[in-house]
């Protein structure tokens, strides 16, 4: 028999924010919110009416068939109960934030512009000039990670080139692709060419193994200096509109 909460529990502990964890090496692979009962399907490979998130569950379900297949369960932990409608999402955001690594597809709300920062990434993040309210251009706005430095142009220009799930056709209509980290544009570029990520279409992308054909990425070049100047600056400029900020998807369209 699952273990399952009372209806009285349920009716006490409101929401709450959960971990599921590994019983093979103890490590936290998934993090996530509910109520009633829902960290029990979640730990059993059940998916809910109320999964809008979650629809894609494949490396959590393979991580759970794993361990059960092994003869284990599925440990788990309720980090915090009775967390106000208001604050659940900070709550879960926080904690995945806490744990690289974890099969969650989506990364924790706001955690692009309101995550893990070191305190130069802050003083920048609320002290460098602003990003245009009200841009001219028509634009697709991405969000990247893993910049080891944003002040390597080409560095910037390969992490936010390839790949996307986004509409190509869209795409083309765009004069300008920039790069956000944190909140922050770092980058600004001029698509000359929307192609489906195969190795035949990026052939200098070592990771284009055709996994990812359904999803397009770009060739081009840097945007002309005064465009740059517009939209990055010398340092970055800050993202203030509410519009053109991330916050579970990557992609963010202007005038497209």
């Amino acid at each position: 028999m699952h273990q399952r909460f009372p209806e009285e529990v349920c009716q006490k502990i409101g929401n709450y924010v959960y971990r599921l964890i590994d019983p093979r090496n103890g490590e936290t692979f998934y993090v996530g919110k509910g109520k009633n009962n829902r960290v029990f399907d979640h730990a059993e490979g059940l998916q809910s009416v109320d999964d809008d998130a979650d629809q894609n569950m494949g490396p959590k379900l393979e991580r759970i068939r794993a361990i059960k297949s092994s003869g284990l369960e599925v440990l788990h932990v309720i980090h915090r109960h009775e967390v106000p409608d208001d604050a659940i999402f900070e709550v879960e955001a926080a904690l995945i934030d806490a744990y690289p690594g974890l099969t969650n597809i989506q990364g924790g709300h706001a955690s692009s512009s309101r995550g893990p920062m070191n305190h130069l990434e802050l003083i920048d993040k609320y002290s460098l000039p602003e990003f245009p309210e009200h841009p001219d251009h028509a634009l697709v706005v991405i969000n990247i990670n893993k910049l080891e430095d944003r002040f390597d142009r080409r560095a910037v220009y390969n992490l936010v080139r390839f790949c996307w799930r986004i509409s190509k056709t869209r795409a083309e209509k765009a004069e300008y692709v920039l790069a956000v980290v944190r909140g922050v544009v770092v980058g600004a570029f001029r698509p000359t060419r929307w192609m489906y990520a195969t190795p035949e279409n990026f052939p200098d992308v070592p990771h284009a193994d055709g996994s990812e054909r359904h999803r397009v990425g770009f060739v081009g070049e840097d945007a002309p200096s005064e465009i740059w100047d517009l939209y990055v600056g010398a340092r970055g400029k800050r993202i203030t509109n509410p519009k053109l900020k991330h916050v579970q998807n990557p992609i963010r369209f202007w005038k497209v």
